[in-house]
């Protein structure tokens, strides 16, 4: 076979949405049409950006480069070792996994639990089910495209859907006003929202996911792997697109009706609650619990399958049952003991798996230059993680000055002249080195003659 028939296309397009649509793609939407209010859509242009367009070009980037690891090596083989492992880590185990847990049970079970019922234990009865699943779903990465792709992803969908019809049927109002910000740098609000999703880190593992999924489909030709990726990437992206608008449209409408909440999930459960009444906090549990599951299964494949390659004595599966208890583990810490420290890492690793990305897609001309992937991590790298620190509290007061100086500094974008000054300082070195070496070959060419 030497290409996919359209359904099994658009199968694996769907199981890439789902491997990305968790709850914080469902909960952060809503909550930012909320406080955009009547930017919603100026917004989302800046939302689309980073939650959108970035995690399909990350798929395609590690598609072809064959995986994360060869694509990071362009930058230096050490840095290719410490960035991969520190990604597979914090979008996994460490922080990824146990928060897709967690969160559908504390945003959507544990407010409707009876005083007397310990959460703690029901937690940990919930997670202990909700990982049970993940587990088997994962034993099977070749099962996924029909399990997710024919069942778990249109359930998902037809929940939504059922939301944001019932919407229509019974309207919540206008756009309200927006605050937070919202109202005077509304583009790089949403950018810097679009980071939340974790997908553009996230499509840096899914990338060998999808890629080995086609293959699973009887393709084998690398430059067919890589133009059906694209195809899988942009069919899931405009349903990201699509199911992003309708979010952040119900948040727009609830909060001219009901103001700002506290967060995405009381956004949520705000209109489910107004428009379905009682029948809709179950609702709203099965789409947080659908979409978590889906996208907890996509990360423990992916996970699994990159630290097997990094030693033959433990298998697949063995590393199926170690990320998943782990996460069962770390889930049971509670949501925001690990929301705690997602930000920070975020804010440190986003900026440089976006740089890694913008790289990949210009890198007919960059021809994998050492010079301009290796300075243009590395400035990123720098602002992006002292920017992180400071936001912990781990500062030094004239280097944060230094910083505070940089233009976009004070829409959290640091990082973007630093990033753009090391391509261009790269490309100078790269076309030095290239006359350098022409200069020598006609040289030793007048020698010989």
């Amino acid at each position: 076979m030497n290409n996919l028939t359209k359904k099994d296309l658009l199968l694996i397009g769907l199981m890439l949405f789902s491997l990305f649509f968790g709850a914080g793609n469902l909960i952060f939407p809503p909550f930012m049409g909320e406080a955009a209010g009547d930017k919603t859509w100026i917004v989302l242009v800046g939302f689309f950006i980073t939650a959108v367009g970035f995690p399909v070009l990350g798929v395609i980037a590690v598609a072809k480069s064959g995986g994360l690891t060869n694509l990071a090596k362009r930058v230096n083989p050490i840095f290719a070792t410490i960035f991969t492992i520190l990604i597979y880590l914090s979008i996994g185990p460490g922080l990824g996994i146990p928060r897709a847990g967690s969160l559908p049970f504390e945003m959507a079970v544990a407010p409707y639990l009876p005083e007397s019922i310990s959460l703690k234990l029901s937690l940990f009865l919930y997670t202990l089910i909700f990982f049970a699943i993940a587990y088997w779903l994962s034993l099977s990465p070749s099962k996924l495209v029909d399990r997710m792709g024919k069942v778990l992803t249109p359930a998902l969908l037809a929940l939504i859907l059922i939301m944001v019809v019932g919407s229509f049927v019974k309207p919540l109002g206008s756009y309200g006003a927006p605050v937070n910000g919202y109202q005077s740098s509304s583009f790089f609000k949403g950018f810097l929202d679009g980071y939340l999703t974790m997908d553009t880190i996230a499509a840096l593992n899914f990338g060998i996911v999808i890629a080995l999924a086609i293959k699973s489909k009887g393709i084998n030709d690398d430059k067919k792997v890589v133009s059906l990726s694209i195809k899988a990437g942009i069919i899931a992206g405009a349903l990201l697109a699509v199911i992003y608008a309708m979010l952040a449209h119900l948040g727009a409408t609830s909060g001219g009706k009901f103001g700002l909440s506290e967060n995405g999930a009381q956004t949520l459960t705000n209109i489910t609650a107004y428009i379905f009444g009682k029948p809709g906090a179950i609702l709203l549990a099965l789409i947080f619990t659908l979409a978590c599951l889906t996208t907890c299964v996509g990360l423990i494949t992916s996970c699994s399958q990159y630290f097997t390659t990094l030693t033959k004595k433990i298998s697949y599966k063995n590393w199926v049952v170690i990320l998943t208890v782990f996460s069962l583990l770390v889930a049971n810490m509670g949501l925001t003991k690990i929301l705690s420290i997602s930000v920070p890492i975020l804010n440190a690793i986003y900026p440089i798996a976006i740089m890694l990305i913008v790289l990949s897609v210009f890198d007919f001309i960059f021809k994998g230059s050492k010079y301009i992937y290796g300075l243009t991590i590395l400035f990123t790298g720098i602002v992006s993680i002292i920017d992180s620190l400071g936001q912990v509290g781990i500062k030094i007061d004239f280097i944060a000055k230094i910083i505070s100086l940089l233009p976009l500094s004070n829409e959290g974008l640091a990082w973007f002249i630093p990033a753009i000054f090391g391509i261009i300082l790269g490309l100078i070195l790269k076309l030095a080195k290239e006359e350098k070496l022409t200069i020598s070959k006609d040289i030793e060419e007048e020698i010989i003659n």
